[in-house]
């Protein structure tokens, strides 16, 4: 049983990268013991491995801790042409192939949910759990949309960006959320790198999550904002994940709460 105490740690960061095809370098940080339980982190879209920074100092000293930039966001680089949810999943792949993990935990935030069923059904013996924070409910992208809500979905992103970013902090941003807090995601968000950025978000929309499911054999736990998650979407999904309500903030809990965060993981990870 892993121990669970997530007081805050002095962690020793390695930051490393990985070479993929298509002029790909993926950056990662790792922490921790090598022997330890493994729980890889994906950040969301627009976002970076930074934000689990705290989240990763209240997690257990004896976990190790491997917290990856997907292509084009951080400090990875890449000039591919494919910007799927699956092309995202390679590169976590990757960096567990180079850091030899043999099973692990994969934890997405947002985008990176999407991204961490995709990387459970790439690595289906060696992911023993998926958990999506604060993803995957949204019914406003999934199940599959239609062609047409499709494209009129990214248009709102190929005629006014900021808009779409502004958008989607809203969305994400349950009643009394701090202004100045939505402003800071909004500036982040809204410097990601281009095309990548805009590219990623057609890859999000057209990802079709009934059928990556269908070819994802591990549980999955969804750690959703409650004042966000519909129950809608809690009567379609909750045959297929374990949907847990939390109260930790917006859609970008864990940089808002990463102690509750830490605590939500290693609740996880201590039950594999």
């Amino acid at each position: 049983m892993a121990n669970t105490n997530t007081s805050t740690t002095s962690r020793v960061r390695k930051d490393l990268d990985v070479q993929r095809a298509g002029h790909t370098t993926i950056r990662y940080t790792v922490s921790g013991p090598a022997g330890g339980p493994t729980l890889a982190l994906i950040h969301g879209w627009a976002c970076d491995r930074r934000d689990f920074d705290a989240v990763t100092d209240h997690l257990p000293e004896n976990y190790r801790v491997i917290a990856i930039d997907l292509a084009e966001h951080g400090e990875s680089r890449s000039t591919r042409e494919v910007w799927t949810m699956a092309e995202f999943a390679h590169d976590v792949a990757a960096v567990l192939d180079a850091e030899s993990v043999r099973t692990c935990v994969v934890a997405g935030h947002s985008l990176g949910g999407a991204v961490a069923v995709e990387v459970g059904r790439l690595l289906p013996d060696t992911v023993s759990h998926v958990v999506a924070l604060d993803a995957l409910h949204y019914l406003s992208l999934f199940p599959a949309l239609s062609a047409e809500r499709a494209e009129a979905m990214l248009r709102v992103f190929r005629t006014d960006f900021a808009g779409g970013v502004r958008g989607l902090v809203e969305e994400g941003s349950p009643a009394g959320t701090d202004t100045a807090l939505k402003d800071a995601y909004f500036e982040k968000m809204v410097a990601v790198r281009q095309p990548a950025g805009l590219r990623s978000i057609e890859g999000l929309v057209r990802w079709d999550m009934d059928a990556a499911l269908r070819g994802t054999p591990q549980p999955i736990t969804v750690f959703g904002i409650r004042d966000l998650v519909t129950r809608e979407a809690i009567d379609r999904y909750g045959d297929r994940f374990d949907i847990v309500l939390v109260d930790l903030g917006s859609h970008h809990f864990p940089v808002e709460a990463p102690e509750g965060t830490a605590k939500l993981l290693a609740g996880v990870v201590e039950t594999e």
